[in-house]
């Protein structure tokens, strides 16, 4: 779990929406900062298509506005979320055809998956996410093919 860092105060609900509250602290995946971001700008080529992507920083920051705010299950989905950030498209989908119910032969596809992601891409939150789903997908009989 990504820590703040200790010059900055903790972030609060009342940072929310970032963007308005505290627009110094969201940067693009280039480093530019918000206030960068304009019609202008992408007019005039400064502004990419991974600039507008959202960042792994972005989303940690809203895990702490939500732990903050007590919403410990939305804290928890950014998390992972930013953990997905740098995992190249062709292996999210993947993965996510795996975890489509009678996708997967057996739990040991979910669980080469989740081994994947946390050695390869260091996804733990997402690998555990995985690897829980294999067990949920046993016991429920969802790798029998449906199709």
């Amino acid at each position: 779990m990504s820590k703040q860092p200790t010059d900055r105060p903790a972030l609060t609900i009342a940072d929310y929406p970032l963007a308005e509250k505290r627009p110094e602290l969201v940067r693009t995946a280039s480093g530019k900062e918000l206030s960068a971001v304009s019609l202008e700008a992408v007019e005039a080529g400064q502004v990419t298509m991974a600039d507008l992507r959202i960042t792994a920083t972005a989303l940690q920051q809203q895990a702490a506005i939500a732990r903050a705010a007590n919403r410990a299950t939305l804290a928890q989905n950014f998390q992972r979320a930013a953990e997905l950030v740098d995992i190249p498209q062709d292996i999210l989908l993947q993965v996510y055809e795996l975890l489509r119910p009678g996708r997967a032969k057996d739990k040991s596809a979910l669980l080469a998956a989740a081994e994947m992601l946390r050695h390869n891409y260091n996804a733990t939150l997402i690998a555990d996410f995985v690897a829980e789903a294999a067990a949920v997908y046993e016991r429920r009989g969802l790798f029998t093919r449906r199709f």
